[in-house]
């Protein structure tokens, strides 16, 4: 099976989350745009509290209906805004043909049913299929995640913390969907079982050509895994494109912060830089560039109007105004060249 990674699987754009309680309106998600091409991985990477899983739960409506709302932006998955769907519109795309991986295994399982049984109860409420042939389907789904058919009837405490994220996955690609979002899968993990998880996930990717959406906060981890990163920040994307662009060449100050507060090998440095502050309240989020209050490079255009996002390059785009300025006078000299 080929894929076309030029023609969009996913694509959103405009999409605005709140949650609204009796004392404030929390801003999780603003007019986000975001896009998936078939067969691709994009990592997308911000501080605990950025909305990345809040993007993730709208992609399926799973957003908590009080007190989430979806406000606005379209959702669409092949050409079909999944926003407009009804509930079994939406009951047939998800497990069949987006599947999501949770954050936690360890609270992702049913401790009072066997692990088999569970992935074989995944099976037949997407398929048409007698018990027999979903319980072959879901021995054939541990096998594919490194798991013996064999500890079919075992309970979910019977399964180390690595084990446990295997089966999670057998769920979520028991039907062979065409997108997983995989919610920091390997966040709960060591270090030795995170590296065995993330090559299965590449190892399943390739096999199966599905497309993914990781959402992380690991950087490591997405140069593992993905094809391109979106950096988000206060419910938005401030800067996104291709991983060798964006890990050679950052531009936006946020992302430029993430990288240098990453121990490297390469040089010898007595303490990190942090990036300083903390994330705005997103219920109280600051006026024009919401990460102005902790920018090294903050302008007094920065805290009166919001940056507009700004293509670099056909691989690079960033929502900064520092940026903008420098790639204008870029362009500028090119043309002064070709003119020349």
């Amino acid at each position: 099976m080929t894929v076309d990674k030029d023609k969009k699987m996913l694509e959103i754009s405009g999409l605005t989350v709140v949650y609204r309680t009796d004392d404030e309106v929390i801003h999780a998600v603003n007019s986000l745009d975001l896009d998936i091409s078939h067969g691709e991985s994009l990592g997308l990477v911000g501080e605990t509290g950025a909305g990345k899983t809040t993007t993730a739960l709208s992609i399926l409506q799973l957003v908590a209906d009080p007190p989430g709302e979806i406000t606005s932006g379209k959702i669409l998955f092949e050409g079909t805004d999944l926003l407009k769907a009804d509930k079994k519109t939406m009951r047939r795309y998800r497990g069949n043909e987006i599947s999501m991986i949770f954050q936690d295994p360890m609270t992702s399982l049913n401790p009072v049913y066997t692990v088999g049984a569970q992935i074989a109860e995944v099976i037949k409420s997407h398929n048409s299929c007698s018990n027999a042939e979903a319980k072959a389907r879901a021995m054939e789904m541990l096998e594919m995640v490194g798991i013996p058919k064999e500890r079919y009837d075992e309970y979910p405490h019977q399964f180390s913390g690595g084990m446990k994220q295997r089966v999670v996955i057998a769920m979520s690609i028991a039907c062979e969907p065409r997108l997983i979002l995989a919610d920091e899968p390997t966040t709960a993990l060591d270090v030795t079982i995170q590296a065995q998880v993330l090559e299965l996930m590449n190892e399943l990717k390739e096999k199966l050509k599905t497309s993914m959406l990781l959402i992380t906060h690991d950087l490591g981890v997405v140069a593992q895994v993905c094809d391109r990163i979106a950096i988000m920040y206060a419910g938005e994307i401030v800067e996104s494109g291709d991983i060798e662009e964006i890990y050679e060449n950052p531009r936006h100050p946020y992302t430029i912060g993430l990288f240098e507060s990453i121990p490297s090998l390469e040089e010898n440095v007595e303490k990190l830089k942090p990036i300083k502050g903390q994330m705005p309240d997103p219920a109280n989020l600051p006026e024009g560039c919401s990460f102005w209050p902790r920018c090294p490079y903050v302008q007094e255009q920065c805290k009166r109007e919001a940056p507009n996002m700004v293509h670099l390059n056909d691989k690079h785009k960033v929502r900064c105004f520092r940026a903008e300025k420098s790639a204008g006078e870029i362009k500028g000299r090119e043309d002064s060249c070709n003119a020349r």
